[in-house]
């Protein structure tokens, strides 16, 4: 019997999950399923990515679920960035967990595991969902798989961020998601994701801004605000969580439904065309510089990195809502370029942590001395975030206003020049303070190099190399981004 490559894709992180379960009580055996299980993912990734660049097709899977409604996956180049940047961080996210959970001497470590495999598997089915209702069930998935992650630790803390993060995300999925899916449903008998829409035609004018906002806010995990608080909340989790969260799965899942629902069920054309539509890229604009300004303010560093992660997502929701061609290359490109870049950052605070038990910005002075090769990733993670080259942020952001200056969207480029100053002042003196300031006194008796276990700096140090890589050699992630919307790599 012979599996469909895209089943197989989303059946192997389920496979490894049952595997690791039956690791319990062998960690060495448990930690080798889980990275065997990711190289494999991975691979299979890669080769759907090498045969649709080379002009290959892969025809379509469907279930039967209900009468004209399937469960069908599919291949689409934004789906391919998101698998491509979910599968390959998996791998370097493990090793990270190796070092990370053993430093930390973490309970319930299998759990982890088993639940960071689940939650790949349900990233993959939404990176590959053919219609409104795959995704739909991939994404509920995926919230309540990492429910046990963001609990984790087990405190009052813990299941008072758990309450949270499933309350937020569950009321605005089923209470606003849902009913713009079936709304669409009802409005042209259809669900499946299309290159220019499907609703053109099909709900009058005062309707298509009702429903992007049913849509916006249903996809609780893009944070648009005032839905964002599950995010910083969630921050109470392990750094491995953290990352999964904030670059490889959840919030990713969040912006690239935004972006696919509004390429592939409005469609570009019918939201250029309504005035109605034009509210969401001032929403996104005020998210950015709101949760920037918040940012500034955090003396923790984790929740300073959440709240990071909110502007940045807003980010991809701002290029998408500009509605040029370019800015929504930028917005896919962003996916990766954000993924690589935040990633560096969490696993950095999670070395720190683990290191020097250090949690806010005000006890890095001269930790650069002690850490370099954790904080020389950490300032490369930061010089994505603010946009500067030779980092992906920049090309992304490149995009972004490539597209809001040819479209004359002055509002969107005044959100992103403030909004990169406001990153810089967040970041860098993060980063001056580690390098040129003087350790405190009580630091003296530290040897002058304390990095983390070697899977953390190693999985640290390789996530701030492929940032920079994606921007030496941003072809693949390039072509698929100018695929996206029928332009010419």
């Amino acid at each position: 019997m012979i599996i469909h490559p895209l089943l197989l894709i989303v059946a192997t992180p389920l496979a490894g999950a049952l595997l690791i379960a039956l690791s319990a009580g062998k960690p060495t055996q448990r930690e080798t399923v889980t990275l065997v299980t990711a190289g494999l993912l991975f691979w299979q990734v890669l080769r759907l990515l090498a045969h649709s660049l080379g002009g290959g097709t892969v025809s379509p899977v469907e279930l039967a679920v209900m009468p004209g409604v399937p469960l069908a996956l599919s291949v689409e180049p934004l789906g391919l960035i998101f698998a491509l940047v979910a599968s390959g961080l998996w791998i370097v996210n493990s090793v990270y967990s190796i070092g990370y959970m053993r430093g930390n001497n973490e309970a319930h470590q299998t759990r982890f595991y088993v639940c960071f495999g689940l939650a790949i598997s349900f990233a993959m089915g939404i990176a590959l969902a053919d219609n409104l209702f795959t995704l739909f069930l991939f994404y509920e998935a995926l919230t309540l798989s990492t429910y046990p992650l963001v609990t984790h630790k087990g405190g009052a803390e813990a299941r008072e961020a758990g309450r949270v993060y499933l309350g937020i995300l569950m009321s605005t999925s089923i209470g606003f998601l849902l009913l713009a899916i079936v709304w669409t449903w009802q409005a042209t008998g259809r669900m499946d994701f299309t290159p220019g829409g499907i609703l053109a035609g099909h709900v009058d004018e005062p309707e298509v801004g009702l429903l992007l906002f049913l849509f916006m806010y249903g996809i609780g995990k893009a944070a648009l605000m005032p839905i964002h608080r599950w995010l910083p909340a969630a921050m109470v989790a392990p750094t491995p969580v953290s990352a999964l969260l904030h670059a490889v799965a959840v919030v990713k899942a969040g912006v690239f439904s935004v972006v696919k629902v509004i390429v592939y069920i409005f469609g570009l054309d019918l939201l250029n065309a309504s005035p109605s539509a034009d509210w969401l890229l001032y929403a996104a604009g005020a998210t950015i510089l709101i949760a920037s300004l918040i940012a500034l303010k955090q003396d923790n560093l984790k929740r300073r990195l959440a709240y990071s992660t909110i502007s940045q997502l807003s980010y991809v929701i701002l290029a998408a809502a500009i509605l040029a061609p370019l800015s929504v290359a930028g917005a896919a490109l962003h996916i990766a370029a954000h993924a690589v870049g935040k990633i560096t950052l969490f696993f950095a605070a999670g070395s720190i942590y683990t290191a020097a038990h250090k949690t806010q910005v005000s006890q890095l002075d001269g930790i650069g001395r002690r850490m370099p090769w954790t904080m020389g990733a950490f300032a490369i993670g930061a010089l994505s975030m603010v946009g500067v080259p030779p980092t992906a942020g920049f090309l992304s952001k490149w995009f972004m206003l490539s597209g809001a200056w040819a479209t004359e969207q002055w509002v969107a480029v005044g959100v992103i020049v403030l909004s990169t100053l406001l990153n810089a002042a967040y970041f860098l003196p993060i980063v001056y303070a580690a390098f040129f300031r003087a350790p405190p006194p009580d630091d003296a008796h530290h040897p002058p190099h304390g990095e983390a276990p070697w899977p953390i700096v190693a999985a640290l140090t390789t996530t701030a190399g492929l940032t920079v890589l994606l921007f030496l050699f941003p072809r693949p992630v390039l072509d698929l981004a100018l695929a996206l919307v029928g332009a010419t790599p």
